[in-house]
């Protein structure tokens, strides 16, 4: 038998035998997969030694509604004039935890500072907080906020 011949033949057979569709072994089980904690969103971690904190609850928010916290400077007429700190949260039905981190460098002297909310559903406004003034600088925990109707 010639050599070629010989190689060919040796193919074709390792291929038949690759080709099988029974397995050889049986099948791995597969092992289930680990439970990985997942860190809540109402647990930011530890507050950096340069960060102060703004945190307190909110009440009357819906399930499923999206809220919006936003730390601002405001001129004398109202009128948001700089942002230093914002917060999205989504409503569970039961008074929803908030912790809004600010730095205190960016944090004007002699300008009036508000913690400002809204909360929204399907992108339509449906409840807003009445602006509450921030005077200092430092980590407070606010008392509950309760959301209002929109008008």
């Amino acid at each position: 038998m010639h050599p070629r011949a010989l190689i060919v033949l040796c193919c074709a057979a390792l291929l038949a035998a690759c080709g099988s569709d029974r397995p050889k072994t049986p099948p791995a089980v597969a092992a289930p997969p680990e439970k990985v904690a997942v860190k809540k969103v109402d647990e930011p971690g530890p507050l950096l030694a340069w960060q102060r904190e703004l945190n307190g609850s909110l009440e009357n928010i819906p399930p499923g509604a999206d809220v919006e916290l936003a730390l601002l400077v405001v001129d004398d007429k109202g009128r948001p004039q700089r942002l230093l700190a914002n917060s999205n949260l989504t409503g569970t039905g039961q008074p929803l935890a908030y912790h809004l981190r600010f730095n205190p460098d960016a944090f004007p002297a002699n300008a009036r500072v508000e913690l400002r909310g809204r909360a929204s559903q399907s992108g339509q406004l449906i409840l807003h907080m009445q602006s509450q003034r921030i005077a200092q600088a430092q980590t407070q925990t606010l008392a509950p906020v309760r959301f209002d109707k929109a008008p």
